[in-house]
């Protein structure tokens, strides 16, 4: 694919109309993942098929962007990560189902929306990093980090952050409302300092020895450890180590990248052969290995660099049914002030 097109491509779609999204042999991207992370993916699908894909990244608004597009929305696909993004584009009107029997062979339904309307295609895993100096074991649950022996160890980013609001949303799918607004404001009160950053944040600060234990996604992991242009990233990956919480019981809280049919597809047969593209193992394995996650499709396997992480025993609760606790984990949120930081 021409990188030049992922360049001019808003240009051009923000004055598509829908005769001119149509485009034959093409298919429109819209995506709140960057580029580079799925250009060899994207290159395998036009090698094979000959259809061209034209990228569109943005890193905010993505349904508002669609839904003032209207019907003459150039989107076909979108491609996201977390599944509040995916809730949010079903919710938001901008997806419409797909019926495959490609897809639902390849991809577990665990992983698939009820209603046909999106799917995953990697997860990863909401883990702990851990001191390796300074924490000896090396089993967790996410219960155990209310415990009062890690007050003032601990170190999280921005509880409304989606990532954290899923694990807060499992949470109370497993233990109910209560126990989890306790157990947040456990979780609190056991922080260094005020949430803050990014989750490579968390480890630089765990390098820094301003907190022993973080939450943060397991993928984060593997872009440290070959972070060629920010060296010293790698010399955080190193003084971590992943825990992957539950996994002796009932499992780690994952989530995941996925993707939708855009509502008013103007290339819809070329949109589902990608989408059946992207179910496939051979694609999994090559977005999975350029993004250091894990395949959905049982049996495929993950990089070397994230087997080096240890073993998932992944939480096989629904993906649905944490979407569907979200509002209230959010709400939980604030109530217990978790950014605020630690009670004094």
């Amino acid at each position: 694919m021409n990188p030049i097109r992922s360049t001019i491509l808003s240009v051009l779609l923000a004055t598509a109309s829908a005769t001119a999204a149509y485009a034959d042999g093409e298919v429109n991207i819209y995506s709140y993942r960057q580029p580079e992370l799925i250009q060899p993916l994207l290159d395998q699908f036009q090698k094979e098929t000959g259809i061209t894909p034209n990228v569109l990244f943005l890193d905010k608004g993505l349904v508002e962007r669609i839904q003032a597009e209207g019907a003459n929305s150039p989107a076909d696909v979108i491609l996201t990560v977390d599944i509040a993004r995916l809730t949010e584009a079903k919710e938001g009107g901008v997806t419409q189902p797909v019926s495959s029997e490609i897809i639902n062979k390849d991809i577990p339904a665990t992983y698939r929306d009820p209603d046909g309307n999106w799917f995953g295609l990697t997860t990863r895993g909401r883990v702990v990093y851990a001191s390796k100096e300074r924490v000896a074991q090396n089993d967790i649950t996410y219960e155990e980090l209310a415990d009062p022996k890690w007050k003032g160890k601990i170190c999280t980013r921005d509880g409304q952050h989606s990532y954290n609001i899923g694990l807060f949303a499992s949470m109370i799918a497993h233990h109910g409302e209560a126990y989890t607004e306790k157990w947040i404001t456990d979780l609190k009160n056991n922080l260094a300092r005020k949430p803050d950053g990014g989750d490579r944040d968390q480890a630089k600060a765990i390098f820094a020895g301003e907190c022993d234990l973080a939450l943060g996604n397991s993928y984060y992991v593997g872009l440290m450890m070959t972070n060629e242009k920010e060296p010293e990233q790698k010399e955080w990956a190193g003084a971590i180590k992943v825990l992957f919480p539950n996994s002796k019981d009932r499992g780690t809280h994952v989530n995941i990248s996925g993707v939708a049919l855009a509502k008013n597809a103007p290339n819809k047969d070329n949109a589902i052969k990608l989408m059946e593209f992207l179910a496939s193992g051979e694609a999994q394995k090559i977005y999975a290995e350029q993004v250091f996650e894990y395949p959905v499709m049982p049996g495929s396997e993950p990089s070397e660099i994230v087997k080096s992480f240890g073993q998932i025993n992944p939480d096989p609760l629904p993906l649905a049914d944490i979407a569907g606790n979200r509002k209230k984990a959010s709400e939980l949120v604030d109530k217990v002030g978790y950014n605020d930081g630690p009670a004094m």
